[in-house]
């Protein structure tokens, strides 16, 4: 088992992260301040914790699928990653597709996070690479289906 640490910034106690269930993937993170997500534009809501990360591990802040399903809530950067050195404030950049405000509140669920041990990669140079069934192929090459 891996210790992560967390620190709670002051009167953020009820905000810890936590899985919903012991088998989940991801705990929930809440937010700090209540805020108003206005369409088509994006808003940082901060999360009321720092994080100490070992090194070879990040954090991925994804959305929840509730909120996108219900409220055309996503993040603007998804995944986003707090990376092993930061230990400044975890925060939601959060993106209202929708038509209507959102109303968010201190302690709503905003998004999950998930730890993940990063693989030990190398990047090498190289003037050739192999041939692939796929080859240059990307960006919907393959069709709707």
């Amino acid at each position: 088992m891996t210790e992560v640490k967390i620190s709670m910034l002051d009167g953020c106690d009820e905000l810890f992260p936590v899985k919903a269930h012991e088998d989940d993937a991801a705990f929930d993170l809440r937010s700090r301040v209540d805020a108003v997500l206005f369409p088509g534009r994006s808003t940082l809501i901060p999360a009321g914790f720092k994080i100490e990360l070992p090194v070879g591990f990040e954090a991925q802040i994804r959305p929840r699928s509730g909120l996108a399903l219900k409220h055309d809530l996503m993040l603007t950067n998804s995944p986003g990653t707090v990376d092993a050195g930061y230990r400044g404030e975890v925060g939601v950049i959060m993106f209202n597709a929708g038509k209507e405000e959102f109303e968010i509140k201190r302690g709503e669920r905003i998004a999950q996070m998930v730890i993940c041990k990063l693989p030990e990669v190398i990047l090498c140079r190289s003037g050739n690479l192999s041939e692939s069934g796929r080859g240059e192929g990307g960006f919907g090459s393959s069709g709707r289906q």
